[in-house]
């Protein structure tokens, strides 16, 4: 980041926690929260459809294991995304010390009240559930709007939305009459739009940078018409798919969306960055973009299509790898490490790849679904747990002085 001026807003605190390392950035205490909870919410997942436990949550067992992969696992990720990335849109200081102290401890407090709802007052697990992402919310907000940051503002809706549908999932769960779904659908389609709008300007813009240090003379093109087709078919599919997830419409804008978004992947020449897998896993995350939008469409216009193999490649597939390959990215990069992928992080994304593949392939095999969805969670449970080993010590540590 350049150097701050002195008329900079700061948003951090004056106390001592500011100069603790793990408490300097939002991607520090954030991404070791997410890479932990999709460890622990998924193990708890698959001890439950062992038989090993029970799960003593106002929500039903699969319910929570939705509300907790995207309310919990995603969510995290998506703060440490924002509170690291904002700073540089709006050029103000980051949230650090005991306000990032606090905000975490927000979040900390939703999975125990949502894992423990059922031994709680209604009121009191929502509030507690919903306090970090409507404090998320507020933080993103003020910084955005503070900093007069128009082109940003936008970003501010997808977090409003995980808020309201995180009320939703609540609701439903304790029976007002709420549709079926509605909740984590709407949370689900806001999370795509974030991946495909910051999807869109993180990867051809590293490629391009990774390419001109390597003396290419071809780069990533950039087409407006494309790329404002390609969002627009996507995010019109998502959100109709959220709100009428039997129509017509939205199983065909989906599938349209998937071949244009295909189109826009291939204009960003992620085949030349093979050799790198800190860059390409980014171009494979779009990729499963792309084919989850077209399996959730077509199973939306066919029967013939598993709803199962859509939903999974776009939350498995999409979402677990591209968070992946943000939070290694990321964390090497702000910490003071090379942008490049050693043998740890290459696990990693062949954990997380497996686990797309198998968990997405089990919705068309069914004598063997329970099988390969046991196998998936294991990988799932892998691939983060091995980002959580090396990665853990890197969030918590300074950062490296380069010589």
């Amino acid at each position: 980041m350049s150097t701050m001026s002195s008329d900079r807003v700061s948003s951090a605190d004056d106390g001592s926690l500011t100069t603790v390392p793990f408490l300097t950035e939002g991607l520090r205490p954030f991404f070791l929260a997410a890479g932990l909870w999709a460890v622990v919410a998924l193990s708890i997942w698959v001890a439950f459809l062992q038989g090993y436990i029970t799960i003593p949550s106002r929500f039903d067992p699969l319910s929570w294991h939705i509300h907790e992969m995207l309310f919990g696992f995603v969510i995290a990720a998506v703060a440490g995304f924002l509170l690291t990335a904002i700073p540089n849109w709006t050029r103000r200081l980051p949230v650090s010390g005991s306000p990032l102290a606090w905000l975490a401890g927000l979040w900390l407090a939703g999975r125990l009240a949502s894992f423990f709802s059922q031994a709680l007052p209604f009121w009191l697990a929502v509030a507690a559930d919903l306090a970090f992402p409507l404090a998320l919310a507020a933080v993103v907000a003020r910084e955005i709007i503070g900093a007069r940051n128009r082109r940003n503002m936008p970003m501010i809706a997808p977090v409003l939305v995980l808020s309201a549908a995180d009320l939703l999932m609540h609701l439903e769960a304790h029976g007002f009459g709420v549709e079926r779904g509605l909740g984590w659908r709407l949370a689900l389609a806001a999370i795509l739009v974030l991946v495909s709008v910051i999807g869109g300007r993180i990867i051809p813009s590293f490629t391009h940078n990774w390419l001109v240090a390597r003396g290419a003379v071809q780069f990533p093109q950039g087409h407006g018409y494309v790329d404002s087709l390609a969002l627009g078919t996507l995010h019109a599919g998502l959100f109709l798919w959220a709100f009428l997830p039997g129509s017509p419409l939205a199983g065909g804008l989906l599938v349209l969306a998937g071949l244009i978004n295909g189109w826009r992947l291939s204009c960003w020449q992620g085949g030349k960055t093979l050799s790198e897998p800190l860059l390409f896993i980014l171009h494979v995350g779009y990729g499963w973009l792309c084919a989850g939008a077209v399996l959730l469409g077509a199973a939306v216009l066919h029967d013939a299509v598993p709803v199962d193999a859509g939903i999974h490649a776009m939350t498995v597939g999409v979402v677990g790898i591209m968070i992946l390959a943000v939070m290694t990215r990321a964390s090497r990069g702000h910490t003071g490490r090379a942008l490049s992928a050693d043998r740890a992080t290459g696990l990693i994304y062949a954990f997380a790849l497996l686990a797309a593949t198998l968990r997405t392939g089990a919705a068309f095999l069914p004598q063997w679904t329970m099988p390969l969805i046991i196998t998936s969670g294991v990988l799932w449970i892998a691939g983060f747990g091995t980002f959580v080993i090396f990665y853990g010590p890197v969030l918590m540590a300074p950062r490296l002085r380069r010589p």
